[in-house]
């Protein structure tokens, strides 16, 4: 690899930025692509490996794509819980087997503890001004469950601002329907608003804690992977 690409590649890596490094099998030549940036070295990558690329960073997979082998360096998925709640408390363990890092922000001691979360970062500091220092990413997602208003709607705000590559809050249809007018009228973006998932994950017939945490984590994954549009 020369020295150039070897360095643009390690600031995309240092920048936490979604990556893959192509290279032509038959002789050598590189390039990369950095978001939906191509950065070329000697290779002029085709609509065709650009389009594969994209996929590869989806699935978290490289893999051979016409002679050329594409190695992808992904920013870690990032789980953000607002409310450490029970369901909270079944989807973390759940997300961090997938491969998720969690972190559970919620304002109340009394259920925000290493007790309930243990070996988690467990945050008792409002939501607001948490989701803003975390910068939530396209590798981000988004859950908001503590039922509450006054928790939810300020952290909600912020994602919705965000790249987060899904956004769901727990409640019924009547409830999502009254988030929306009143993020809408804190200045949130309408087509942002009908972007979050509520009711909250797939449609499975979910009832307790730990199968609401299922249905949660299932749909997690098909926004992740799933075909555009789901």
């Amino acid at each position: 690899m020369k020295r150039s690409l070897l360095e643009q590649l390690q600031s995309a890596r240092d920048a936490v930025l979604p990556t893959v490094l192509i290279t032509r099998l038959e002789d050598g030549a590189q390039a990369l692509i950095v978001e939906d940036t191509v950065v070329t070295g000697d290779l002029a990558p085709d609509t065709a490996l650009k389009d594969a690329a994209k996929d590869c960073l989806r699935q978290d997979k490289s893999r051979m794509v016409d002679g050329c082998f594409l190695q992808i360096f992904n920013p870690p998925l990032r789980l953000i819980v607002i409310g450490a709640v029970h369901i909270a408390q079944a989807l973390v363990p759940m997300a961090t087997l997938a491969g998720y890092a969690a972190t559970v922000i919620d304002p109340r001691g009394a259920w925000a503890s290493e007790a309930r979360f243990p070996g988690v970062a467990v945050l008792q500091d409002w939501p607001e001004e948490v989701m803003v220092a975390l910068k939530p990413d396209r590798r981000t997602a988004i859950v908001a469950l503590t039922h509450d208003p006054k928790l939810d709607d300020p952290a909600l705000a912020v994602a919705l601002k965000s790249d987060a590559f899904y956004i769901g809050a727990l409640g019924s249809k009547k409830t999502a329907a009254a988030r929306a007018e009143r993020l809408k009228a804190g200045g949130s973006d309408p087509d942002a608003i009908a972007g979050i998932d509520g009711p909250i994950g797939l449609n499975i017939g979910a009832v307790s804690p730990a199968e609401i945490a299922v249905s949660i984590l299932a749909k997690m994954t098909l926004a992740l992977r799933g075909p555009k549009g789901s």
